[in-house]
């Protein structure tokens, strides 16, 4: 199963379209929060059959779910936005809270910052943003996650280069 994992698109679409294009075929989406009103253009521009998507700070008067577990190919998947467990100042909340729920991954948004790590077999995933990423090098960032029944989930963080039309992995 291939699953693309992206955030903090806050309404704008080009760099999406072009993630979109490049991972085809992906068989899930994941959007861990920020589409600020995008959801149904999100849902309607991708030919995955699953988009999870959760409702981030900036998406008032959304109906999306603030929170969602999933479970895949064997694996516990909790997804969050973030900014309820404080992931600005360090993923602790967030990992306790995913651990209370029996995840073995974590997906959250809100920094803009990109992280894949695993601390204490919970492994805690942030795309970073497509729209204003905040890391250094400015460069819009998002997540391939591949996974086998029964195997080790499998992570890609891919950079697009500012300027450019090219991906970089």
């Amino acid at each position: 199963m291939k699953a693309v994992i992206v955030s903090d698109t806050h309404g704008r679409h080009e760099t999406l379209t072009k993630v979109l294009r490049r991972e085809e075929p992906a068989d899930m989406l994941i959007h861990c929060g920020d589409t600020e009103g995008g959801e149904d253009w999100i849902r309607n521009h991708t030919q995955c059959l699953s988009v999870p998507i959760v409702k981030g700070n900036n998406d008032f008067f959304s109906s999306l779910p603030s929170e969602l577990e999933l479970d895949l190919a064997g694996l516990h998947v909790f997804i969050t936005h973030g900014h309820g467990y404080g992931v600005s100042m360090g993923t602790e909340r967030l990992a306790e809270e995913a651990m209370s729920r029996h995840a073995d991954i974590v997906m959250y948004g809100h920094t803009h910052r990109p992280v894949i790590k695993k601390e204490s077999g919970l492994w805690i995933v942030n795309p970073g943003s497509l729209s204003y990423p905040r890391q250094e090098g400015h460069d819009p960032t998002y997540i391939v996650m591949n996974l086998i029944k029964g195997g080790e989930p499998e992570f890609r963080l891919c950079k697009i280069s500012r300027g450019s039309y090219f991906l970089d992995t």
